[in-house]
């Protein structure tokens, strides 16, 4: 064990951590809410309507190109492997990033009429750690509006605020299941990873948390990544669950509740790491 994960983690405060952990990482799509499906997918395919092209993404085939973080990559995926005969323009990459504009106006709107929920249990946890006093930060691919959004509409307008760090988008130079990302969110929490708990949802998500050294490591699947590889993460669940409504768990130790909580992320931050000094 390094000098780095035997750090006792501390609250701002000072004092010690009351679930031995001191900082929340959330990813956003599929962790927070099921955006994917009925949010993004149909936010491409209106764009992609918008802009003239025939291109329509069904559920099954919207599945396949999750395997690529991040949508401007989607979008380039999709052009090199469903669409090879497709005359490109000379400004290929203008010609995607006006597309993901388009695509993320739609989004946007359909955030901002309601209807995508936030996954069950999401508010909760996060009153919870709040209250608890743990720091809490988001690390995913999507756009800081998406997220502010989606936290604003689905969660109520001090959600935000909530979030120490909402680390979005193209501000690192590499997406999942690079760990940029969670580089970045340990370097502006100044706190070892080993202070930490990471959400994810999918296995892009589990590998990045993980080369970033982030062990403490819950994946809540959900219908797009229930059959992804995810036998790295510490404990895997269908989601968080609430008291009246308990999670399953598909991998690993679910101790001190049957739906997750503050506590359960703390026992498994203890199983990982094992009894801090």
């Amino acid at each position: 064990m390094t000098e780095q994960s035997r750090t006792v983690p501390m609250n701002r405060a000072g004092s010690q951590a009351p679930y031995g952990f001191e900082a929340l990482l959330l990813d956003v799509d599929g962790t927070l809410a099921d955006t994917e499906r009925d949010g993004h997918r149909c936010a491409f395919n209106a764009a992609f309507a918008e802009a003239g092209l025939d291109w329509s993404w069904s559920e099954a085939l919207y599945g396949e190109l999750l395997s690529v973080t991040g949508g401007k990559e989607r979008i380039r995926h999709y052009l090199d492997r469903w669409q090879p005969g497709f005359q490109a323009p000379a400004d290929l990459d203008g010609f995607i990033a006006d597309l993901h504009r388009r695509k993320t106006r739609h989004y946007l709107d359909i955030l901002s009429s309601g209807r995508i929920p936030l996954r069950a249990g999401v508010m909760r946890l996060l009153r919870q750690a709040r209250d608890a006093g743990v720091r809490l930060a988001i690390a995913t691919t999507t756009t800081p509006e998406n997220v502010s959004t989606l936290l604003t509409c689905s969660g109520g307008p001090e959600v935000v605020d909530w979030f120490e760090v909402i680390a979005a988008g193209d501000v690192v130079p590499a997406k999942k299941p690079a760990p940029d990302i969670f580089y970045l969110v340990l370097d502006r929490l100044q706190l070892p990873a080993a202070a930490c708990v990471a959400v994810e949802d999918s296995a892009n998500g589990v590998r990045a948390a993980l080369a970033a050294d982030l062990r403490a490591l819950l994946a809540t699947v959900n219908d797009y990544t229930r059959n992804e590889d995810f036998s790295a993460a510490a404990l895997v669940t269908d989601g968080l669950g609430e008291p009246d409504a308990p999670v399953r768990v598909l991998q690993g130790v679910l101790e001190g509740a049957d739906h997750i909580d503050p506590a359960v992320l703390g026992a498994m931050h203890r199983r990982v790491y094992g009894r801090l000094r």
